[in-house]
């Protein structure tokens, strides 16, 4: 059982990486750290003696001055360092730096800097120390205007916005689930590995990639099809693009019920890729679901019936609640990191349709049980 700390735990990276690692309890205890443990030398040295392991992920990128980026950037580092000296802490240290590093700008001086001070710790002390040069990261619940691009483009889709490209060129991306991946590798290596080089997972034209998310908007935000998904690129950045919308709003989406004598059709999901389609009943007063998924995307059709269908982020306590009647058949789609739930709450049973774009795989499941 390795105990693992996160500097910067709330922010992009670092929650994806905290919420994953908490998927293994059984190999991995996650040390809590808060921002403010950097501005009380005794809470930062209570934290950094209890890990085994620390990816130092927190600092900042954008500021109207970069001067404040670079000594802010700097200055966590050194603090850092202080407190891993002041308790002789053997920790395995991963260190997020950036392929700006070469860049004539502050930002890249100053995860240089940091990545060469924490490495000549590392060779004064014995410790153990990995330097990450990370390349341009998108993943869901991004900020915009601060994390990526991605995260720019699919907030102005999904919120009535219109992107502008600045500059269309070539980027080389890795996505936030892969490059946590990575991460854990090296946690579990538990080898220096002074300068790694995370590699790239796809090179995009950012135009190319615009192109795309105004597909999936006219596809999937604004007619509910799930689009051609040809790549394992296209699956994150569909999943990437999903995590913009406002569910609360968008939640649920009748059907188009086509009525005659005979009675009703309803097209329940327009498809660009395949899957699997299930239909249950459940009776009175049951709950079905309380797990979540990291990749799949799913779609629940009540078509007969009374429902309540809950979300949740896992990492926060808002519950999102959607009243379905199957008199006016809709759905809702189960957002990645969401975990969900459907129960019966009329008086009849419960049909519902469901709808998942991977068939089931016991040995690979995609599926925690967690209560909503």
């Amino acid at each position: 059982m390795k105990k693992i700390g996160i500097t910067g735990q709330n922010g992009f990276t670092g929650s994806y990486l905290y919420n994953t690692l908490g998927l293994q309890p059984d190999k991995f205890e996650r040390i809590v750290f808060e921002r403010e443990f950097f501005e009380d030398s005794d809470k930062l040295n209570q934290f950094v003696s209890q890990c085994d392991v620390i990816v130092h992920l927190a600092a900042m990128n954008r500021h109207p001055d970069p001067e404040v980026i670079y000594n802010n950037n700097v200055d966590l580092v050194k603090k850092l360092i202080a407190s891993l000296q002041k308790t002789n802490s053997k920790a395995h240290i991963l260190f997020s730096s950036s392929s700006q590093e070469e860049r004539d700008n502050l930002y890249g001086k100053s995860k240089k800097e940091g990545r060469e001070l924490l490495a000549d710790w590392a060779k004064k002390s014995g410790g153990k120390f990995t330097g990450m040069i990370i390349p341009n990261v998108f993943g869901p619940f991004g900020k915009p205007n601060y994390n990526s691009f991605v995260a720019t483009f699919c907030h102005k889709l999904t919120h009535g916005e219109t992107p502008v490209i600045d500059n269309d060129g070539e980027v080389k991306l890795i996505y936030v689930g892969e490059l946590v991946q990575k991460i854990i590798d090296q946690i579990e290596k538990e080898e220096s590995n002074v300068l790694y080089e995370v590699p790239y997972t796809s090179v995009n034209k950012v135009s190319e990639v615009l192109q795309k998310l105004e597909k999936y908007k006219n596809l999937y935000f604004e007619n509910g099809e799930i689009p051609v998904l040809e790549s394992k690129f296209d699956l994150n950045l569909f999943n990437t693009f999903r995590s913009y919308i406002n569910n609360k709003n968008h939640f649920p989406i009748k059907f188009e019920q086509n009525k005659d004598n005979r009675g009703a059709f309803v097209e329940v999901v327009r498809l660009g890729i395949g899957g699997q389609c299930s239909f249950s009943t459940t009776v009175p007063g049951i709950t079905r679901g309380n797990h979540f998924h990291t990749r799949k995307i799913e779609r629940f059709a009540v078509i007969k019936g009374k429902a309540l269908i809950q979300l949740r982020k896992i990492d926060t306590d808002d519950v999102l609640d959607f009243h379905l009647d199957g008199n006016e058949p809709a759905y809702v789609d189960m957002p990645i990191w969401y975990t969900h739930n459907i129960k019966n709450i009329g008086e009849e049973e419960l049909y519902t349709i469901f709808w998942i774009n991977e068939p089931f795989n016991p040995e690979d499941t995609d599926t925690y049980f967690v209560e909503v």
